[in-house]
């Protein structure tokens, strides 16, 4: 953006807050979906054992050893799960301001809410961030979202229905 004709501060810009994100050490793991993968399943690893010794220490579950694992499997994923919706947060705020027609701002800090039209090439630039450098990334956390909570609802049915 041209300083001198933008009156939003410039950590507010969405095109700044694009390249403050892409340089974050976690918002930058989702721009490759292997990338994305790795993370998580380390995250679930560590969870898992985890679990393992929290659960460990329960009677019932020491009778039952396969519920004992499955329990242990199916609520580990509840970290990858938080971790990827945190990110989905954080990439679809950015989309959306990128996208919007006005940028809103504050100048002091001190809720004095103001907003500013974005001018039309401005817009056409950050249009084109946002569905070719946002759009695919929020696209890879959404389909890791997806397996992910889909591992766990058929953990949940699984341990609810099935009796070992």
């Amino acid at each position: 953006m041209n300083e001198s004709k933008c009156p939003v501060p410039r950590d507010q810009q969405p095109t700044n807050e694009f390249i403050e994100l892409s340089k974050s050490k976690i918002f930058s793991w989702p721009k490759t979906k292997r990338s994305l993968i790795i993370v998580l399943f380390k995250f679930w690893v560590f969870t898992f054992l985890l679990f393992l010794v929290i659960f460990s220490g329960s009677i019932y579950f020491n009778k039952y050893i396969y519920k004992y694992i499955l329990i242990s499997i199916f609520t580990s994923l509840s970290i990858p799960l938080l971790v990827s919706i945190r990110l989905y947060l954080g990439w679809h705020y950015v989309f959306k301001r990128l996208n919007s027609e006005k940028v809103e701002y504050e100048e002091t800090g001190w809720y004095d809410g103001q907003v500013w039209i974005k001018p039309l090439n401005l817009k056409e630039k950050e249009s084109l961030i946002a569905s070719n450098e946002v759009k695919p990334i929020l696209k890879n956390i959404i389909q890791i979202f997806s397996l992910i909570l889909t591992l766990a609802l058929s953990g949940i049915l699984l341990f609810q229905y099935k009796e070992f």
